[in-house]
This record gives structure tokens, sequence and C-alpha cells, in this order.
């Protein structure tokens, strides 16, 4: 039996990312879920052929710290709309010396430091403990260090991700305490990674090297943060308009059949 191809890909726009229409948008989503609004309207509309939901993390107008986003309703919300993939891009802070700033990666695992975040779609009724050995889609990953080394913009790949639960930066003493099993930290992957797996969505994280960590002996600053992210912004579009038609194969991942033994 043939699978279809994907027809939908939801985008999760983070800091420096506000938008992936250079056409304009076909129409806008107010939508409702279980879990309250997401994070703003969701923007849909064409992308090399490709039908594309925009959701920008942190609102509109960048509004919603990390700790406060509303990760279920935004999940929810773009599988609603038919979603069949979720595209995040995410700034993210150096903790190793050859991931400087301005280098793009493409996490393959993932820490959790959260501390106060709703992780999970089951909270009562029928228990699903989903694997996240592998969190983020092969397919995808594959697909998008291609376009990335196509475009000579290659991402760094086998990196691992720690998410913290910020909005504060770290200390010392933790950024050195993360250096010994993570390479890049930031405050939004946990849980977005882990709803995308309970829908059963592909996901996969485009993060944007924006500083080094506070390892480097240096404190980390909102103004050297801000103009890796604008300098980045345009490559990052770049490679968003190229890759994101490509996600429109039949998927030959597992991640639609996440939940299939899942359940207790």
């Amino acid at each position: 039996m043939s699978v279809p191809a994907r027809a939908t890909i939801g985008v999760i726009g983070g800091s420096g990312v506000r938008s992936v229409f250079a056409d304009g948008t076909a129409r806008v989503h107010r939508v409702a879920t279980p879990w309250g609004a997401p994070s703003g309207p969701i923007e849909e509309g064409s992308v090399g052929g490709m039908r594309v939901l925009f959701l920008p993390r942190h609102g509109p107008d960048h509004t919603i710290p990390p700790h406060r986003i509303n990760y279920r309703a935004n999940i929810d919300a773009l599988r609603t709309l038919g979603a069949e993939a979720i595209v995040t891009v995410s700034s993210v802070g150096s903790l190793r010396e050859e991931l400087a700033p301005g280098t793009f990666v493409l996490p393959s695992q993932f820490v959790d430091f959260t501390k106060q975040r709703p992780t999970t779609f089951f909270d009562g009724g029928r228990v699903y403990h989903v694997s996240l050995a592998d969190p983020f889609c092969p397919e995808l990953t594959r697909i998008a260090a291609g376009v990335g080394a196509e475009a000579g913009t290659p991402f760094a790949l086998e990196r691992t991700y720690v998410c913290v639960e910020g909005p504060r930066f770290s200390t010392r003493a933790e950024s050195r305490y993360f250096r010994a099993f993570a390479d890049v930290i930031g405050m939004t992957l946990v849980p977005e990674v882990t709803l995308a797996r309970e829908r059963a969505l592909c996901y996969l994280c485009l993060a944007m090297v924006t500083d080094y960590d506070v390892w480097a002996e240096r404190p980390v600053e909102m103004s050297e943060i801000v103009a890796t992210m604008q300098r980045n912004a345009a490559t990052m579009a770049r490679l968003l308009g190229s890759m994101l038609p490509k996600f429109g194969v039949p998927p030959t991942c597992r991640c639609a059949h996440a939940l299939d033994a899942a359940g207790v």
C-alpha cells in the first residue's frame, strides 16, 4: 500500500523569524484548543507549492517568554489544521568552541532541564509512554542537511540540545556543567518535541547559534544575540524556502506510528 506524500507542514518561528511567506498568506486561522489558545493566529500560505502553516512561538510581537508558551495548544492547533510535520526555528547558545555564533545546527538528541512546564497531552484516561530514543525525524533531518550543504550553509550534525527553563541565562557553574553532555543550550525545545511525538508528527529543529554561553568567561548579552539573529534571519529564510517543498514526499520514517505500541 502506497504512502501519500506530506501535504502540510507546520512551521514554528522563533526569535528572528517572523514569517515564511514571500508572496503573502492565503488566510489566517484563529484556533481554540482544549488546552487554551496558541501563541497567536496561524498563518496559512504556500512555499514552493507546499501548504505551510506558520505560528510565531513567542506571539506576533514576541511578548510570551519561553516558560509561559502554551506548547500544548501550539502543537494541537497545528495538528488540527492538518500539519503532518513540525519544523521549528530556535536560537541557541553554544557550549562548544567550534560552534561559533552564526553556526546552524540540527540537533539529534536533547536533555531536559525544564522545571514547571506541562509536558504531555496524556494527563488522564488511557496512559501512553512514547519513545523519545530518537526524538527528531530522521527523514526531515536528512533532507535539511542536504539543503544546507547544497546552499553552502552546512548544518552541524549529531549534536545535543540541553533545554533549560529560562527566562534567565545560566550561571557559570551551570554552563560548565552542561558542557559535560550537551553542545547547544536553549529554552524552547521541550516540551515542543515531546508533544509532537505524542501527536505522531515528524519534528525537526533548525537551531541558530547566536552566542557562546557563559562558560566562555563573559556574560551573555542580549545585544549580541539580537545582532546575530538579525544576520542569521535572511539565511534561515532562504534555507526554509528551499527545504519546505522537499519535505512534501511520501514519508519513510516511523514518526506517524509513535503511538502504535505506546499505550498501556
